[in-house]
């Protein structure tokens, strides 16, 4: 954007507004939903490392038969730890954590996120949660009752250490930061949108996240619930799962699944926006069915409250409640297929530009296909019981989470990484990523397929030779291998690329959305004039874009007289207020410090200093509030 000298005094004056205290104070005190999501980036990656290693000391277990690497109790913690820190600690953290955070603000030509403390605390709560899980594996009482945590393996009596206290409560606090995250997100993308910008200009990305909060929303007070149940159960003795007292198991698995089940389109969502932000820019063409792809993510959302009972088919329900349930999971196809034609229709009357964000869209769509195929099985009711808890479920789940979920992810760091870095990847580099990985996830997952109908069961920490499952086994950990190899690739690549990449300029790849229409990386206030937009593809289409250095040469929307952000009616995003935002502050990461702490006092059973931390926390909050600002 070319500026005169009133408009370059201008950007000085924003940039002093918007500026944070540098350096590691800076980052304890941020409220920039930048730099948060940054936060939210690294943080989620160590999970990913520490998740990925006990993968493969778990894949080196079971190699040959009647391996001894790892005795049974520590196999049954690296199992549990490993789903715990893949599903809470990597995939969501990354992609609502950092790709939300990150690029929804951007996108819809906002400062920053509604509640930006509410933001960094989050963050905090969610640091807080991995460190006290892990702080029970360092003091030797990780859980290891799985990532489902199914009573009574989990009740006081079968579990009797301190580890499924480690789980239960470290989750409550994951809880409620994402309870707390997805709310944030549900005010910004409904309130914060740049004036002009209409639900159906609202970028697809924003759809995806808009879908994913309100899962959020409504299935983790399921999973809350459950956790509160079972704590109240170990530590004071309460029935809700003991059948001798009136109470049922099968109240656990109702409660956990009625979250875990949409839990897989909360993981899976944010990564059909990703899809739907790289298929136009490496296509040059516009999304087809751009309503239809907008319905049928919110439609995933819907439909994927209603499916959690065929993770039960073998629990002995009742046979009307198993067809209902087996309809409803072959429903969720029609919006999923809709999604996937669009796509494919993109990429066939585009012209499409293989390069690795793009190959790694691909290889999503071709996972989640054959994904979706095998889920198709599992909705056939002898089908799964015949199959249930074997590895065939195993590889299934690998499909759609490390396949369809977590490719996306992958891509959308090639994508955005020119945004946030300012610097371009290496290219040849990353398509060769994209090959080791692609082949290397099919090494590993796709014999477990064959494992599981020759009826090895999962969770098991060793087999005996004559069962014939060794060959296979011993392929997938070959792969799992390969698979490693291609992300440490990756990793090098980025890492190198970001100190001595090339400059990126604010739009390398001729991106459509918002986010491409500020510099690499962005000014801490996004945007020197807040955008107006007449269109889903605000950067494609021109003319608004080509009015913003007179509107900043003018003032208009500049909004340099504070912490300013406007604020726009819901559904047709006209201009409404101006919204005064809350600068950096140190009460979220200390109101964190104190929670965290508080639950640590309760696994320890000092419920007098649990109680005082809840005294503390108070006194927080009223520090906290004291200095809000008003509505401008």
């Amino acid at each position: 954007m070319a500026v005169g000298t009133v408009a370059r005094e201008r950007v000085e004056r924003l940039d002093r507004i918007w500026q944070e205290r540098p350096g590691f104070t800076g980052w304890l005190t941020t409220t920039d939903h930048k730099r948060i999501g940054l936060l939210y980036l690294v943080t989620s990656l160590v999970f990913f490392a520490a998740g990925g290693v006990e993968a493969l000391v778990m894949r080196t277990q079971l190699a040959e038969a009647d391996e001894r690497v790892v005795g049974p109790g520590t196999y049954d913690q690296l199992m549990t730890m490993h789903g715990i820190t893949m599903i809470f600690f990597f995939v969501i953290p990354l992609s609502i954590g950092f790709f939300g955070n990150y690029l929804v603000p951007l996108m819809i030509g906002a400062r920053d996120m509604a509640f930006p403390r509410m933001n960094a605390l989050s963050y905090w709560l969610y640091l807080g949660s991995g460190i006290l899980l892990y702080s029970g594996l360092a003091l030797g009482h990780a859980p290891d009752a799985g990532w489902f945590n199914y009573v009574p393996l989990a009740s006081r009596k079968f579990s009797p250490g301190t580890g499924v206290d480690f789980y239960a409560l470290g989750l409550i606090l994951n809880s409620i930061s994402s309870t707390a995250a997805a709310a944030n997100f549900l005010v910004t993308i409904g309130r914060l949108r740049a004036p002009g910008m209409s639900l159906n200009r609202m970028p697809l990305f924003c759809f995806a996240i808009l879908a994913t909060s309100f899962s959020l929303v409504f299935a983790l007070p399921a999973l809350t619930t459950d956790l509160v149940f079972l704590e109240l159960s170990r530590k004071f003795g309460l029935h809700f799962f003991d059948v001798g007292r009136g109470g049922n198991p099968l109240l656990w698995q109702d409660l956990f699944w009625i979250f875990g089940h949409p839990e897989v389109y909360i993981i899976v969502l944010p990564a059909f926006g990703i899809a739907t932000s790289i298929i136009p820019t490496f296509t040059r063409r516009r999304m087809a069915a751009f309503p239809l792809v907008a319905l049928a993510e919110l439609l995933v959302a819907f439909i994927g409250f209603g499916v959690w009972v065929h993770h039960m088919f073998a629990t002995g329900l009742p046979e009307i409640a198993m067809i209902f349930f087996a309809a409803a999971s072959l429903i969720i196809v029609i919006p999923s297929g809709i999604q996937i034609f669009a796509w494919c229709m993109t990429m066939v009357t585009g012209k499409p530009e293989f390069r690795t964000p793009l190959l790694f869209i691909v290889g999503f769509i071709l996972f989640f296909v054959f994904g979706g195929l095998s889920g198709i099985m599992l909705a056939a009711i002898p089908f799964d019981q015949q199959v249930t808890d074997t590895y065939f479920v195993v590889a299934h789940f690998h499909y759609v989470i490390w396949g369809a979920a977590v490719f996306p992810l992958l891509g959308g760091l090639y994508y955005w990484f020119p945004k946030v870095t300012g610097r371009m990847y290496n290219e040849r580099l990353g398509q060769t990523t994209f090959w080791l990985v692609f082949i290397g996830t099919n090494v590993t997952f796709f014999p477990m397929h064959i494992s599981g109908m020759l009826g090895m069961p999962r969770r098991v920490w060793t087999y005996p030779g004559y069962l014939g499952w060794g060959p296979e086994n011993f392929v997938s950990t070959l792969g799992a291998f390969f698979l490693t190899g291609g992300l440490v690739l990756m990793a090098v690549n980025l890492v190198v690329s970001r100190i001595r990449g090339p400059l990126a300029g604010p739009n390398p790849f001729g991106g459509a959305t918002l986010e491409w229409a500020t510099s690499s990386p962005p000014p801490p206030y996004n945007f020197a004039v807040i955008p107006k937009v007449s269109s889903p593809y605000a950067t494609w289409d021109t003319d608004d874009r080509k009015t913003d250095p007179e509107r900043l040469e003018r003032g208009d929307f500049v909004l340099e007289g504070g912490h300013l952000t406007p604020g726009t009616t819901p559904v047709d995003g006209h201009m409404d207020e101006i919204l005064a935002m809350p600068e950096e502050s140190p009460w979220p990461v200390t109101l964190a410090f104190v929670a965290t702490l508080g639950t640590a006092f309760v696994i320890a059973n000092h419920l007098i200093f649990a109680i005082a931390m809840v005294a503390l926390a108070a006194v927080v909050l009223v520090a906290w509030h004291s200095g809000e600002p008003e509505a401008a």
